[in-house]
């Protein structure tokens, strides 16, 4: 019995060891070969690829279109399933793998139809476009071939991808275009209030300009409760796979204001961290063409960076590009039915009713009586993102660089660009132009409030040579209230903004590390605005200047009152703290004369309530705040959470240059995954730098390798040919 016992442990250990390598054996075989000949049909000539120890690409083409497919193999080699879950998200797919979990999302996004928007508008691209998407497409699948399910660990129990299509390049822009435009969040939280807080107080949430046209109607309760449940449940940051509205930073100074001789432009968009990062960095070569900076896997254009002659950065505008309408009740809708198919369930039929206005939103929580119905520009017809991309990758001046803003048609962003004569802003894509009304909310859909036609272009806010010889835009208001053209009612204070142009103003002949030492400042305007306030009630804050470092106690205790304060305000109000806009404007503004009220015309008392419990704070700021990039899929999970999850202190907070947005637990999730400095005397001496990594795959070191970098404001080059090459690729036709 004993050797029989013998036996049989050692035959389970000798299945577990065998179980153990065959399984590090099928993760070993989804890492890249380092070296290595693959073969894209269609390309016109052998394309070189040459990684540096950092896994960034050197692509040498022949053409813009062999340039693209290889660009769609890297993204396939290195971040295959993050592209495989964001054409999942945008299409209402993602519960084929993820279960129920995901349906809030799924039913949401079949209901906005953003996959068929998509591929209606590949149908209307420029024959051009669809060129370059086809060749990209080509790059991907050909991975997808190679690999099968061995593209990524996560494909492992899942199959092999899906091949990709030239349309699914078309999901990343739309989506974006949904997140960094949430008005339609605001006008339903607006309304799920009527009734319960006066209006003037309804619009001081969210910091809103005076009306304009207000619809006027008597509060409906039943109305509002609908609003209420619907707002309940639509995807918001920081749930997975959504984007905050406020993002980055951006300014420029021209040749007589730097030290170079020639414009200098800095950028670094804030988005939410993940892992892998929303950027991947590459240098393309091509006879014709350079093009170096941040690209966004999924999409064969350069996003943000420069080519040969130009360089160029987005920052959010907060135009209001969506409305939701209450339709009347004879009001013709057309239905569809959409089937989800559901990880471990029974699939779920959605039958989805669209109005003349758009997709009915009320019934993602149920029909109802209620018909809600949301227009969104990015969902209207005619969306050209990549057209108007394509023209950006391709041009050779400001000048050029503004004619193709209309075409970016979604997201609307502040594009700053430089050549090495001048700078320019510009606006891109389209605002609607609105019969009546000021879109701050929900308003009847009787043809009154009804979108006439689009502004853009030259009608929409833009600056070319300012006479100051700097632009600066850190998601502020853009035009003044009186500007020909209504861009919506809720802007963004101007503290980062404030933060720029003091720091410009110490740099009269700046030098690029000029600009990267900036996008790491941690200096907060607005702490150095509320100090006197908070210093009247406790020494804790004596000595400290606002500087949001990670070695400090100030910043913890500081955040912390932040989050208390509003906490106390809203619940005196009778409200729970998911309405409003940026939680520090609002305080800002309750502590002016002008606000007041919200306190009971006496601030003091909840200001020393919020201190004592803030107080109660240990510790320093870079611990209590780590910068937190976790899988969006995984971050649940035992055991794949830990091996996906990456954090690393970091300093800054929501209202610091060097952005580190803090969640409920103070954990920073949203900043500048991505930063560059552009060098117009010398584009190939621009500065760069992203988190955390270049790979998807976190078996891979270049998983993680640029975070702590990252964090401590290193930069690196992307010049033709990296210093040394680590991994190198031939693509042959």
């Amino acid at each position: 019995m004993l050797r029989v016992l013998k036996r049989l442990v050692q035959g389970l250990g000798l299945l577990v060891l065998l179980m153990a390598i065959t399984g590090a054996g099928l993760l070993w075989a989804t890492l890249p070969a380092s070296q290595g000949t693959e073969r894209i049909p269609g390309l016109t000539a052998p394309v070189r690829i040459a990684f540096d120890p950092d896994g960034i690409p050197r692509i040498h083409a022949a053409t813009e279109c062999d340039a693209a497919a290889a660009l769609g193999f890297v993204h396939a080699r290195d971040r295959m399933f993050q592209m495989e879950l964001m054409r999942r998200a945008a299409a209402g797919r993602l519960s084929e793998l993820a279960g129920p979990s995901t349906l809030w999302l799924d039913r949401t996004m079949r209901t906005l139809g953003l996959a068929r928007a998509a591929r209606a508008d590949y149908a209307t691209l420029p024959a051009d476009t669809k060129t370059v998407l086809e060749a990209y497409a080509s790059g991907v699948n050909a991975w997808i071939a190679a690999k099968g399910r061995f593209a990524a660990p996560e494909f492992l129990p899942l199959g092999a991808p899906e091949p990709w299509q030239p349309s699914d390049s078309l999901l990343w822009a739309k989506t974006m275009g949904l997140y960094l435009s949430a008005n339609w969040r605001a006008e339903l939280s607006r309304l799920s209030l009527q009734g319960r807080l006066p209006q003037n107080m309804i619009d001081e949430l969210w910091r809103s300009d005076p009306p304009r046209q207000h619809a006027e109607r008597a509060p409906d309760p039943g109305l509002a409760d609908a609003a209420a449940r619907l707002a309940s449940v639509l995807p918001t940051f920081p749930d997975p796979w959504t984007q905050p509205e406020s993002a980055s930073n951006e300014w420029a100074v021209d040749g007589p204001h730097s030290a170079t001789g020639a414009p200098i432009l800095a950028g670094d968009p804030h988005l939410g961290f993940g892992f892998p990062g929303i950027w991947y960095l590459a240098r393309i070569d091509t006879p014709d063409a350079t093009l170096a900076g941040a690209t966004a896997p999924g999409v064969p254009f350069l996003v943000l960076g420069h080519n040969k002659d130009v360089a160029w950065t987005f920052a959010t505008t907060d135009a209001d590009v969506q409305d939701v309408f209450v339709e009347v009740p004879d009001e013709p809708l057309t239905t569809r039915e959409e089937r989800i198919r559901v990880r471990g369930q029974p699939d779920e039929v959605l039958t989805v009713r669209e109005s003349r206005h758009g997709p009915v939103i009320s019934d993602i929580v149920g029909v109802s009586g209620k018909v809600l119905a949301v227009s969104m520009a990015n969902l209207q017809p005619g969306d050209s993102a990549s057209t108007g991309l394509l023209a950006l990758n391709r041009a050779r001046s400001v000048t050029e660089a503004g004619a193709a803003a209309p075409a970016i048609s979604s997201p609307v962003q502040n594009l700053l660009v430089a050549d090495r004569e001048t700078i320019g802003q510009f606006t891109t894509g389209r605002i609607p132009i609105r019969r009546a009304g000021d879109g701050s909310a929900p308003v009847p859909g009787d043809g009154a409030f009804d979108w006439i036609g689009w502004a853009s272009g030259a009608d929409l806010p833009h600056t070319v040579a300012p006479a100051s010889g700097r632009l600066v835009n850190a998601n502020e208001r853009i035009a003044p209230p009186d500007f020909p053209v209504f861009l919506g009612r809720d802007w963004y204070s101007d503290w980062r903004a404030r933060r720029i142009n003091a720091l410009l103003d110490g740099l009269p002949r700046a030098v690029p590390s000029d600009f990267a030492r900036m996008q790491t400042d941690v200096g907060s305007t607005f702490a150095v605005h509320i100090l006197p306030v908070l210093r009247i009630a406790t020494t804790v804050f004596d000595g400290w200047n606002g500087d949001v470092t990670m070695d400090a106690p100030q910043p913890l205790v500081f955040n912390k009152w932040l989050r208390e304060f509003h906490r106390l305000v809203f619940q005196r109000a009778g409200l729970e703290p998911n309405y409003g806009g940026p939680m520090a404007d609002f305080v800002g503004f309750v502590l002016s004369p002008a606000g007041a009220h919200w306190c009971g015309g006496d601030c003091a008392p909840l200001v020393k309530q919020a201190l004592d419990i803030a107080t109660g704070t240990q510790g320093l700021w870079g611990a209590a705040h780590p910068a937190v990039f976790a899988h969006p899929l995984f971050r649940g999970i035992p055991v794949l959470s830990d091996l996906t999850t990456l954090s690393i202190p970091s300093p800054g907070d929501d209202t610091t240059l060097d952005r580190g947005t803090p969640n409920g637990r103070m954990e920073s999730v949203h900043g500048a995954s991505y930063r560059g400095v552009y060098d117009l005397s010398d584009l190939d001496r621009s500065l760069f730098m992203l988190a955390p990594g270049q790979s998807g795959n976190p078996l891979r070191g270049h998983a993680r390798d640029l975070l702590r970098r990252w964090r401590d404001g290193a930069t690196l080059t992307l010049g033709r040919e990296p210093a040394a090459i680590a991994e190198s690729i031939e693509l042959t036709p």
